[in-house]
């Protein structure tokens, strides 16, 4: 997926190392009572409840930005829609879900050189768009050709055959509507964070409460031979 900024399965590969990462040094720290891997476990935790706070801030306070953010990404993945399978399948997907097509509109897929609406683009699928902005019913027969030359019909015209919607105002409609949702994901996501720096944290002091104790005693213990 060369369009997109990093590709998602070295991302996948990054987050599951960073978690074992992560999670060894938990488990093995508090195995083994040791406070440097109890420390940066517990430092590890809090740069990243930390970075999720501010990404969701940051999100909140600049939306406007962040769309246009999200629209040059859905645009740039249009162009590339037939280099990359995997990005294939990622926006048959999101459009299937969303039943949307397209960015903004479905007039979108005219950046794509194979769908693009100009007179002198040889290509079949001219004025076309992808298969999964159709509208498919299910006691129908599945017409895979219904996208088909529907950039040149008017708007009203081409909501009988497709979804017409672009699929960021159809996401940014979802993500109104399900704030509750996203909200319990969010807490769901902070509140085992902040147990795991408490508790590392409680842990820590506890074991330099211990080595203190022991460091005292070795001082302060009478020698039986004096």
């Amino acid at each position: 997926m060369a369009c997109l900024s990093v590709d998602p399965a070295i991302m996948l590969m990054i987050v599951g190392v960073l978690m074992f990462f992560i999670t060894f040094c938990g488990c093995v720290g508090s195995l083994r009572e040791n406070i440097c891997l109890l420390q940066t476990f517990c430092i590890c935790l809090t740069v990243i409840f930390l970075l999720q706070l501010t990404a969701g801030i940051l999100g909140f306070i600049f939306s406007d930005k962040a769309q246009n953010k999200v629209t040059e990404i859905i645009n740039n993945a249009i162009v590339h829609y037939r280099d990359d399978i995997d990005l294939q399948n990622l926006i048959d997907f999101g459009q299937r879900e969303f039943n949307c097509c397209g960015g903004v509109a479905y007039t979108d897929w005219s950046h794509n050189m194979y769908f693009n609406c100009t007179p002198d683009n040889p290509s079949r699928e001219r004025c076309s768009v992808p298969f999964s902005c159709c509208r498919v019913s299910k006691d129908s027969v599945i017409n895979t050709m219904c996208g088909q030359d529907v950039q040149k019909l008017p708007y009203v015209d081409a909501g009988n055959f497709i979804h017409t919607d672009g699929c960021i105002d159809t996401l940014v409609n979802w993500i109104h509507s399900n704030l509750f949702l996203l909200g319990g994901i969010a807490l769901g996501l902070a509140i085992p964070q902040l147990i795991g720096i408490v508790l590392s944290q409680i842990l820590i002091n506890e074991i330099k409460d211990q080595i203190e104790l022991q460091n005292y005693n070795l001082l302060h213990r009478s020698d039986p031979w004096r």
